[in-house]
């Protein structure tokens, strides 16, 4: 009798360590009261990225940019474990999409460990030199850039959007380079396949990613064509739009099959979210101008002064941070492809 109590008890505190151990709690963290330092994501890797960062001491913009993308992620994968549970992903394709995002992200801001080698590959989009005076890491709009501003069809207030326009496509190719490298490296995983069946399945994934690919390539291409036409001809009074995301958006929707009442209705839409992404980049640059300030009164060692603009500087963080979310989560809202689904 007493071998079989002392057989419960172990069984009993081993299943309460195994829950432990793959509970659900060790994947999604709240935010701790009282005691402790509250976290600032549900699930753990995202925290350990968003550790990691801090510790890495990203540009104050570059975080908030991570911040944003993280927030996402993370809302991504909590619908993602939602579905799982109800069976809805069997084929594994979102939990693949999920992965393949979230070593995007890891690449899009160097922590992924391949921050050396990918300046090497000959096969991204950038296959130069980069010389003293280059802004955009790119020869042919360093060239349409430099032109444009000498030109003379700019006022200055002009010249800071196509200078945000310019940069916008940077940070496309920048993007487009990081899915390739994402692509080749789930090709070589999928060399490794076990069964036929199984051998289908990861080609037609493949296949997918090849197709997105070239997707993200034409958008590049019809991208840089307006940038091309916008350096020429200078900025037109007949224009929807001014910020470059936005202008994106519309442009992807005239070319979609969306009725005149839709595009209509998204125009407006879209007038309203061009007030938050001109938000968001005002609080960037405040942030900015906020962080330099608060390095400047520590250097002096003022302690009254140091504390004051660190408020403001949290103020500024949070708030940036919020926008971030709203313009990223906007964007994939307003996206044609989901609208005429």
């Amino acid at each position: 009798m007493k071998l079989q109590c002392v057989a419960a008890v172990l069984c009993f505190v081993s299943g309460v360590v195994m829950a432990g151990k793959y509970s659900r709690e060790k994947n999604e963290q709240k935010p701790a009261g009282g005691e402790g330092k509250g976290v600032e994501f549900r699930i753990s890797k995202l925290n350990q990225v968003w550790d990691k960062a801090i510790r890495m001491q990203l540009a104050p913009v570059r975080l908030s940019e991570l911040h944003s993308d993280l927030k996402i992620q993370e809302k991504d994968e909590l619908h993602w474990k939602k579905l799982k549970v109800e069976g809805l992903d069997e084929s594994g394709e979102k939990e693949a999409k999920l992965r393949q995002n979230f070593n995007v992200i890891l690449a899009k801001y160097e922590m992924d460990g391949k921050r050396d080698s990918r300046s090497l590959e000959s096969n991204s989009l950038k296959d130069h030199d980069t010389k003293e005076g280059d802004m955009f890491d790119d020869p042919r709009l360093d060239k349409l850039w430099n032109k444009a501003k000498s030109s003379g069809k700019f006022l200055e207030e002009e010249l800071l959007i196509l200078r945000r326009e310019f940069q916008h496509h940077k940070d496309k190719i920048h993007e487009y380079n990081i899915v390739m490298d994402t692509v080749s490296r789930t090709e070589e995983i999928h060399k490794n396949v076990i069964s036929p069946l199984e051998a289908d399945v990861k080609e037609h994934a493949v296949l997918q990613k090849h197709t997105e690919l070239k997707e993200k390539m034409r958008d590049l291409n019809q991208g840089f064509e307006r940038l091309r036409k916008l350096s020429h001809e200078g900025f037109s009074e007949e224009s929807e739009f001014r910020e470059p995301r936005v202008i994106e958006l519309w442009e992807s929707a005239k070319r979609s099959n969306l009725t005149q009442d839709e595009l209509d209705s998204l125009k407006e839409e879209l007038r309203h979210f061009e007030t938050k992404v001109e938000k968001h980049s005002h609080y960037q640059e405040q942030l900015e101008l906020s962080h330099q300030k608060l390095l400047h009164v520590e250097a002096l060692g003022d302690s009254e002064h140091i504390q004051k603009n660190k408020d403001k500087y949290n103020t500024l963080s949070e708030k940036t941070r919020e926008m971030g979310y709203k313009v990223r989560g906007g964007r994939a809202r307003y996206t044609p492809r989901r609208l005429s689904v």
